[in-house]
């Protein structure tokens, strides 16, 4: 495994059914670029950037928590990191795997160099909202958003193992997933780390960490990683977590979304997560300035204004329940589903 690099192609590795070498991509790729579809460019863009000459490859963050903005990655710790997702999910070569993520970003980017190291039997579609709608065939492995999983519910037994990323599972879809015979997991990560460094079962509370991934906290609780073959300093999130151990996490939520309401300090998804379920629309919960407490605690919900029953409130304590209910038509969010709140609330 030590020897494998950007370089080269696993023997195994096909793309919708044929073996391709290295040269063989590169001019599937040009074709892609010349004629193909929007989605098919971005991944002939792609193919020819990782085989060029440069150790490296730049690509954008998702934007999430501000404007996206072009981090340049190794081509190697890519490589290191596609390996330590074999190693923890069990991935052999000639696995048949489902690639329906767009390219543009870096999971899309992952699933295919996994394949390369991997020697995967890679099924590449158009990313949809319902990758498996005209799809019967059955797979080892798959990575998807929530909302990809949530549309293909009932098709997810096609597949032994799937990974949910981007955003946050929520209570209702995982209530959904775990009554599935497949083994999903839902994964932690970003940009910087190359996608996931740590993933859970559904159902359970704890992340736990790939190999060579050690996690630690600052003096706010926020997660610190060091992932030795992906960068050599430490990765300093916004994420507050319960650490567990060196290897374990129970991600609590995003410090920069903390509401301070009267000097007491409430985390939003902390509270969304107490909702999920009862709120029959997406929704995020929010601070808001307040003559009195400083910040008031918001419910924005997306769609046209209903009542909502009081009773929903019942299971947050005095200080989560919401001062005010904002309704939104329609939310902004990443491409990967997450919702953008501050672009969605201004």
């Amino acid at each position: 495994m030590s020897t494998i690099t950007y370089k080269s192609v696993h023997s195994h590795f096909k793309i919708n059914g044929y073996h391709l070498t290295k040269e063989d991509l590169c001019r599937v790729a040009y074709s892609f670029i010349k004629e193909g579809a929007d989605f098919e460019q971005a991944v002939g863009d792609f193919v020819l950037d990782w085989f060029d000459d440069k150790s490296y490859i730049d690509m954008s963050t998702s934007g999430t928590t501000g404007k996206p903005k072009s981090i340049r990655i190794q081509k190697d710790a890519m490589v290191h990191s596609a390996i330590s997702t074999g190693e923890f999910f069990g991935l052999e070569p000639g696995n048949r795997v489902l690639h329906c993520l767009p390219a543009k970003y870096v999971a899309g980017k992952m699933m295919f160099i996994r394949a390369f190291v991997l020697g995967l039997d890679l099924d590449f579609v158009a990313p949809s909202s319902h990758p498996l709608e005209y799809n019967d065939q059955k797979y080892d492995f798959a990575a998807m958003v929530p909302l990809q999983a949530k549309n293909s519910v009932d098709k997810l037994t096609n597949i032994k193992k799937i990974i949910v990323g981007g955003a946050k599972v929520n209570k209702s879809l995982e209530e959904e997933l775990l009554k599935l015979p497949v083994e999903i997991y839902e994964t932690y990560g970003m940009t910087e780390t190359i996608t996931h460094i740590a993933a859970k079962r559904i159902g359970e509370e704890a992340f736990t960490t790939l190999p060579n991934v050690t996690v630690s906290v600052d003096e706010n609780q926020c997660l610190e990683i060091l992932a030795k073959n992906i960068r050599d300093e430490k990765i300093v999130t916004h994420d507050l977590v319960k650490l567990i151990s060196d290897k374990q996490f129970i991600w609590l939520g995003r410090i920069d979304n903390v509401i301070n309401s009267g000097g007491i300090k409430i985390l939003p998804e902390q509270v969304e997560g107490k909702l999920s379920t009862l709120i029959p629309r997406r929704y995020f919960v929010a601070g808001k300035q307040d003559d009195t407490l400083g910040e008031k605690v918001v419910l924005y919900v997306e769609g046209e204004s209903f009542d909502i029953n009081p009773s929903v409130f019942n299971v947050l304590n005095k200080y989560e329940k919401p001062k005010e209910i904002i309704f939104i038509p329609k939310f902004k969010e990443t491409p990967t589903g997450k919702i953008m709140r501050d672009e969605s609330k201004n």
